[in-house]
């Protein structure tokens, strides 16, 4: 079935190399091949009767016109620059590198050597998605306000990258081929089952600017296979699932709202089949290469692309790495999925971090803190060992706990002391130091720039304006000392003699000091 005069030599004939070597060899156009392995070199040339080279005889070999790289993904940015500096052009299986700066590179330089440099996202050359975007792109469906896919098997679990990279970059660029905007904000959660540093479950939210939000969840621990593809749209749904028979795959159905119901319902018309003639993608795949190589034109799924699918790609990796990093280097440490950790903090010992908080860069949590709800701390912020945080509180830069801090719930602080939303103001930022013990009750205000003594207590509501001494109890607006506390957290009075613990203090520089250590009274 020859189709060109062109000349593709195939890197790697492994788990999917080999179906490359299959379609190019029924294209006419299979030249060499190259395999790392001995033995798998020999078994695929005498199968397709082509010679197995060295890749570096493969690039310096003037007959070869193009080549596809079905190399680990580690080794693709390396592969792909040493072809395209010796003149080749290249088909590489997705990812195009591992990092963007190597991606960049690599369209750079196939830019600056007029090469063409096409990427293996292989559904984008399904005939069955290529009808679906079709239709979409004629409006039957009407405008895109949702897409679902869906990427679930049970079997390989891989060490060496998590499920996102591993399944997540074809239903990327699917998606981002439907939505065609701007990325606005992209969201991952994951689960490690087994293992210790990559998801084997994640599920990835992307928003566009278009205000069309989608979700992808990918899974190789699942008991059922799923490959199914989900635009929803104003007028009607799209359904794209791969693991059904060729003439049921893509599914149309048209709904109407009832708006003079309350609340208003969705009325669905019958769903109709969609046909679409049979071509196996892979071969469109390679067909494309092919014409792209002979044209000189620019593949669907150029460099550009997939950079796209890598940003998206890495960025959801560092919000994986954020949430799980603490646990996975530190097993007693609890960092809730809805929370971020960001590269650069360092979390102590038994920290736990709850629902929707954020910890931003050089920020140090101490060991068996406690952080709750909505908090964010950071960044250059200290909190020392056992302190515990409530709900709604946000530590910024200049504001240090040390030991055995207790923040109540939405007590604040400041760290300017006349702030405009229109002036930056960062070089005037305020320290604030909470010292050893102290207690600051639910929506009390620490205004910056002050001290608040060991062991002093903050009561509810208050505003604080001034240093406080060790051991005060501050109350009112402003806040103004109203008695002494003691260690345990009961009001003394004025024998300065604890009555839960029996400690005694006395008047010192700074507030109280303590002068006596006594048992602990018998209840």
């Amino acid at each position: 079935m020859a189709t060109s005069e062109r000349n593709i030599a195939v890197i790697g004939c492994g788990y999917w190399g080999k179906n490359l070597v299959r379609n190019f060899h029924e294209l006419g156009v299979l030249a060499c091949i190259h395999d790392p392995s001995p033995e798998q070199a020999k078994t695929i040339a005498e199968q397709y009767k082509v010679e197995a080279l060295s890749f570096e005889d493969i690039i310096q070999n003037s007959k070869i016109d193009g080549v596809a790289i079905a190399a680990p993904a580690i080794l693709h940015a390396e592969l792909c620059q040493k072809a395209i500096a010796a003149g080749k052009d290249v088909f590489v299986e997705k990812p195009i590198a591992l990092t963007m700066d190597s991606a960049k590179k690599l369209q750079t330089l196939a830019e600056e050597n007029n090469r063409i440099l096409m990427v293996g996202h292989l559904l984008q050359y399904h005939p069955v998605y290529r009808r679906m975007a079709e239709i979409v792109s004629e409006g039957a469906i009407g405008k895109i306000k949702y897409v679902q896919s869906n990427r679930m098997s049970f079997g390989k679990v891989r060490n060496e990258e998590d499920v996102l990279w591993s399944f997540a970059p074809h239903d990327i660029s699917m998606i981002l081929g439907l939505c065609s905007d701007n990325v606005k904000s992209i969201t991952a959660t994951g689960q490690t089952v087994h293992g210790e540093n990559h998801a084997d479950i994640a599920t990835l939210e992307i928003e566009f600017e278009n205000d069309i939000k989608s979700q992808i969840n990918v899974n190789w621990l699942s008991p059922y296979k799923q490959q199914k593809l989900t635009v929803i749209g104003t007028k009607g749904m799209l359904v794209f699932d791969d693991t059904l028979p060729w003439e049921e795959k893509l599914v149309l159905t048209e709904y109407e709202a009832d708006k003079e119901k309350s609340p208003p319902v969705a009325v669905k018309k019958d769903a109709q089949a969609i046909t679409v003639g049979f071509a196996e993608p892979l071969k469109q795949e390679c067909l494309h290469f092919l014409e792209c190589i002979e044209q000189r034109i620019t593949p669907r799924t150029n460099s550009v692309e997939a950079i796209n699918v890598l940003k998206i790609l890495t960025e959801a990796e560092k919000q994986l790495k954020r949430k799980h990093k603490s646990m996975s280097e530190k097993s007693d440490i609890f960092v809730h999925e809805t929370s971020y950790v960001d590269d650069g903090a360092d979390i102590g010992k038994g920290a736990k971090i709850w629902h929707f908080s954020h910890i931003l860069p050089q920020t140090k949590i101490g060991e068996s803190v406690v952080i709750g709800q909505n908090c964010m701390i950071g960044p250059d912020v200290t909190v020392g060992n056992r302190c515990k945080i409530q709900n709604n509180v946000s530590l910024y830069k200049g504001v240090t706990l040390e030991d055995d801090v207790f923040c109540g719930p939405s007590c604040v602080f400041t760290n300017v002391n006349n702030p405009r939303a229109a002036i930056e103001r960062k070089n005037e930022f305020r320290t604030t130091n909470v010292r050893k013990g102290t207690t600051i009750g639910a929506n009390a205000t620490i205004v910056c720039g002050h001290e608040l003594g060991e062991y002093s207590f903050i009561a509810a509501g208050a505003v604080v304006t001034n240093d406080v001494p060790n051991h005060a109890m501050m109350a009112g607006v402003p806040a103004k000392q109203i008695g002494w506390m003691s260690h345990a957290g009961a009001k003394l009075g004025d024998d300065l003699v604890c009555p839960i613990e029996g400690r005694r203090y006395r008047k010192a520089q700074n507030g109280l000091e303590e002068i006596l250590e006594t048992s602990k009274k018998s209840a």
